[in-house]
């Protein structure tokens, strides 16, 4: 099974993990993207829970925890939209607010500010920065327009990316990573995050006529080519 896909970005080694954290060993960091924290009470506070059950922050939280503990890492970076709004932190469980300040307490915890949370809530650690710099790699909340420089990269979350591959028998969408030797999308990490195709518009531009992406399967990643992929 290929629980991980090697994704070269800016002459850096990154690895796309099976459950949508990206991993740079050489630098120890985790990167998790759009957590969306507690969308599913959003929702329930709405008078909609027969939608979206409120259990998504503990699901998430504990496939954090999973891998942080499988990967060790001395940082981690959470690049925007981790929690679903502004008023998350009077939603969230104790139980999982204390699990949050447990996880940032043990490493380098940075939360890139995305759109739906500038800040995250107080009491949950970790430092809130607008995009951070890692070497020659950038880490934001949603790619800049113009494309890096050459010879840098950029991480980026915000679009929620989805690939659509037809196969035999059935056509198969996952979440995905995109990538170019320049630029990295992240899927979403939430539980309840939904998606968006990588052949929109929105993500599409971002890149040259082809790219690659690293669809996640039920038991490997997946690394194809865009021109595989359909837009539905």
């Amino acid at each position: 099974m290929t629980h991980v896909h090697s994704i070269p970005l800016a002459d850096t080694a990154l690895h796309a993990d099976l459950h949508g954290a990206l991993a740079w060993p050489a630098e120890e960091t985790l990167v998790f993207a759009d957590l969306h924290l507690e969308k599913g009470s959003s929702f329930a506070a709405r008078g909609r829970p027969q939608f979206v059950p409120p259990y998504d922050t503990r699901a998430t939280l504990e496939r954090m925890e999973r891998l942080i503990a499988r990967y060790a890492p001395k940082r981690v970076i959470c690049l925007g939209d981790s929690v679903h709004d502004r008023q998350a932190a009077a939603r969230i469980a104790k139980a999982d607010a204390e699990r949050i300040a447990a996880m940032t307490a043990a490493t380098d915890w940075i939360w890139v500010a995305g759109n739906h949370d500038p800040e995250p809530p107080d009491g949950w650690g970790g430092t809130i920065l607008s995009e951070v710099a890692i070497g020659n790699i950038v880490f934001r909340h949603e790619a800049a327009e113009a494309p890096p420089d050459p010879g840098t990269g950029e991480i980026s979350g915000h679009f929620h990316p989805t690939a659509s591959v037809p196969t035999r028998a059935a056509r198969v969408k996952g979440r995905c990573f995109v990538s170019d030797a320049r630029r990295l999308v992240m899927p979403a990490f939430g539980a309840y995050a939904g998606g968006l195709n990588v052949l929109d518009p929105a993500i599409a531009r971002l890149f040259g006529e082809t790219f690659d992406v690293a669809v996640l399967g039920r038991s490997r990643v997946y690394a194809l080519n865009s021109a595989r992929l359909k837009a539905a």
